[in-house]
């Protein structure tokens, strides 16, 4: 039974069936121009990860809504009891915003600045797209580049008060050579990309604010967990979920980095 399960997660973390799953994904037949999710309807460009292929845009958003709400009410308890409100998430930066879903919702549900960067120029197109679409193009800057390499045209003293990746969370060995833009969406070679951002995000970051990273059990949650350490950063489970995928169920996790090292837990 153990050597099942083992074989089970493996095919679950196959870094090698997601890439199948990212050519697969560029040329179904059925791939939209205009898809729906949360209510609303998004414009869809060739070359950018596509939400109806997946669950995982749709359990982000999820998890994030019960987050904001629960920060919401902590905050009024906090001003309630006199004290100094720390819950309002005014400002967003999204790293790797694809169809702009998560952001251009941040603006639609009360964040008066949102800044969305993507390494793909096809996804931060996207983005902008549908941040007109929903009438939020005031509220919401893309950018293109890699992390947080972009963020220079902002100037110096940009900080956020969420920083927030939905990240490539199957893991390729470290010296895989991308064969397009898109598999940067699938997986990220020997999480280079993960130790940057878990290294890197707090420097932008406004007093009272969180990191967050999206991660799934499609990752490898362990060697994650090292890579934090690594950093000097520990991580924290806020919010999980459980969804089936095809044959499979597969956990989903929002996770806050933290700035001082601490155990991964798992969610209550």
């Amino acid at each position: 039974m153990q050597e099942s399960g083992q074989a089970r997660q493996a095919q679950l973390q196959s870094y090698t069936r997601s890439l199948r799953r990212s050519a697969e994904s560029l040329h179904r037949p059925d791939r939209p121009d205009v898809f729906a999710l949360g209510g609303r309807e998004w414009d869809l460009l060739d070359g950018v990860f596509a939400p109806p292929f997946s669950a995982s845009t749709g359990v982000a958003m999820e998890l994030l809504a019960a987050e904001q709400l629960a920060a919401a009410g902590a905050a009024r308890q906090a001003s309630q009891g006199g004290q100094a409100s720390q819950g309002r998430q005014r400002s967003l930066l999204e790293i790797g915003c694809g169809t702009g879903v998560i952001a251009v919702t941040a603006a639609l549900t009360g964040h008066d600045r949102v800044v969305a960067s993507d390494i793909s120029p096809q996804a931060a197109r996207n983005t902008a797209l549908n941040a007109a679409r929903h009438g939020v193009a005031d509220r919401v800057r893309t950018l293109c580049g890699d992390l947080f390499a972009p963020l220079g045209e902002l100037g110096e003293d940009e900080r956020f008060d969420t920083v927030y990746w939905h990240s490539n969370f199957v893991k390729a060995p470290e010296h895989y050579v991308y064969g397009s833009m898109h598999e940067r969406a699938y997986v990220d070679a020997g999480y280079t990309a993960h130790r940057r951002y878990l290294a890197g995000a707090h420097d932008h970051l406004a007093p009272g604010g969180r990191v967050l990273l999206h991660f799934s059990d499609r990752g490898d949650v362990l060697g994650l967990r090292r890579t934090a350490r690594e950093c000097g950063r520990g991580l924290r489970v806020l919010r999980s979920r459980r969804v089936r995928e095809g044959r499979e169920t597969v956990e989903h996790m929002l996770l806050e980095v933290t700035a001082a090292r601490a155990a991964l837990r798992p969610a209550a």
